[in-house]
């Protein structure tokens, strides 16, 4: 009896213990159930207060490129009236409210068709000089399977615009409208991208589609035809002797004493007979003729803007007659510091001298800068970018005085010819000699050609 006793005892606490831990296991199944349906619907909230902001978010941005201002008032207009006239039975205000209403619903169908064009903008030239203008032609074709109403095109030119006006075009109908563009001055002109307009009579709503055409329009600057006779400033011309002393080359100098590590070939063996010494041969250096024009590029260093365009016409001049005569060159200017590391920053800006194509494109892009070096800093660096240099050109305005250009002049190796190109336009062309420093001052760009002839022949 004790042993059933103890038995029955044991399978009753055992079958205790099985409904508990069944108890147990099956709150937290349904606490875990719960909680997974909380997550879910926190996660489903989220997802619908996102899709809400962002649907929210695009109709303003919708509304505000596409209601007007006047727009704008039909619609605070009829929300007032109709708001006004339900509260308080205003006719009048209901009237008023149903007549904007009205007014926006007649409005919205001019907004369609905005994509239906098909728009080819050409030009005729990609490349002209500053103060010329340039042509081109606009093709507009209805590409859709509807007649599409009237319309406008916005061009962008630079910082203006230009309007064309489209007429009502039937399903696959063309329009071809010339496109003329005034003189511009120096620059790359971003001509594009075409934007078709659509909007209604009363200019309430506007609807906008551009297009990807953009072109980039390079305007020149002017640049005056100079004789090749102006390389007679350059004292070492391509193949003629230097002043630079070698031991090796075509040119014979003199006959010195030999030195530990003098090449044996070079010994004149006749002059070392004579003396009792071994004696060498040393010539003078011939080298190809290189050439350099610095361009100043500080705002303080020039009186207006229309004398920085006349320095970078006569630079471009300088260098479009180097690049077309096969001559090495480099063409440096200033380059924009920003103010947080002014004073630590030295830069110069090269402009490409491939081809007179290339050059020009890049004297069409520069400008000038508060925060640049003054033409001091940029002769030393480009000074130190080119080894040999036979002369230098440096182009700056009438408020750089020429204390400052003896001081640039001083950055160039001593072997090198260097010439200052003052230009002020309020001045009489002249050039004079100053401590080895030729200076030309010229009032428009046609002096700068008279000028160095002048120098070649002096």
């Amino acid at each position: 009896m004790p042993d059933l006793n103890l038995t029955e005892s044991r399978l009753t606490r055992t079958s205790a213990g099985t409904m508990a831990t069944g108890s147990r296991t099956s709150v937290t199944s349904t606490s875990v159930r719960r909680q997974r349906r909380m997550v879910r619907a926190v996660v489903r909230v989220a997802e619908w207060w996102r899709i809400t902001t962002e649907a929210v978010s695009a109709a303003v941005r919708w509304a505000g490129r596409t209601v007007r201002p006047a727009g704008a008032v039909v619609v605070v207009a009829a929300t007032i009236g109709l708001l006004f006239g339900v509260l308080f039975g205003w006719v009048e205000w209901m009237v008023a409210g149903c007549a904007a209403l009205l007014l926006l619903l007649m409005s919205v169908p001019f907004l369609f068709g905005a994509r239906a064009y098909e728009v080819d903008l050409a030009l005729e030239h990609e490349r002209v000089t500053a103060g010329n203008g340039v042509t081109g032609e606009i093709v507009v074709r209805n590409e859709s399977a509807r007649p599409a109403l009237p319309g406008r095109l916005d061009i962008p030119v630079g910082r203006g615009l230009v309007e064309f006006g489209v007429p009502f075009l039937r399903p696959g109908q063309r329009s071809t409208e010339p496109l003329e563009i005034p003189p511009l001055p120096r620059g790359v002109v971003r001509v594009g991208p075409v934007t078709t307009v659509r909007s209604d009579p009363v200019g309430l709503l506007r609807r906008e589609h551009a297009f990807d055409d953009v072109h980039d329009l390079f305007v020149h600057p002017r640049t005056v035809g100079l004789p090749s006779t102006s390389a007679g400033l350059v004292r070492d011309l391509e193949g003629n002797a230097t002043r630079r002393l070698v031991d090796a080359d075509m040119s014979f100098h003199a006959i010195r004493e030999y030195a530990p590590g003098d090449s044996r070939r070079q010994v004149h063996w006749k002059s070392t007979a004579k003396t009792g010494r071994l004696m060498v041969r040393q010539y003078e250096e011939s080298r190809r003729s290189r050439m350099a024009v610095v361009l100043a590029a500080a705002t303080q260093e020039y009186t207006d803007a229309d004398e920085y365009e006349l320095a970078v016409s006569a630079a471009a001049s300088l260098g479009l007659r180097a690049v077309r005569d096969a001559r090495d060159i480099d063409i440096v200017t200033g380059s924009e510091i920003p103010r947080v590391v002014k004073g630590r920053l030295r830069a110069i800006r090269h402009i490409p001298v491939a081809a007179p194509r290339t050059m020009l494109d890049g004297f069409s892009s520069i400008d000038r800068h508060e925060n640049t070096m003054p033409v001091e800093d940029v002769c030393r660096l480009a000074s130190e970018a080119n080894e040999r240099l036979s002369i230098a050109f440096v182009v700056v305005g009438a408020a750089v005085p020429l204390t400052r250009l003896r001081q640039a002049a001083l950055a160039f190796p001593a072997d090198t010819s260097v010439a200052a190109v003052i230009c002020d336009e309020r001045a009489h062309p002249r050039m004079q000699n100053i401590a080895g420093l030729t200076v030309l001052t010229i009032g428009t760009l046609d002096d700068l050609s008279g000028l160095l002839v002048r120098g070649a022949t002096s």
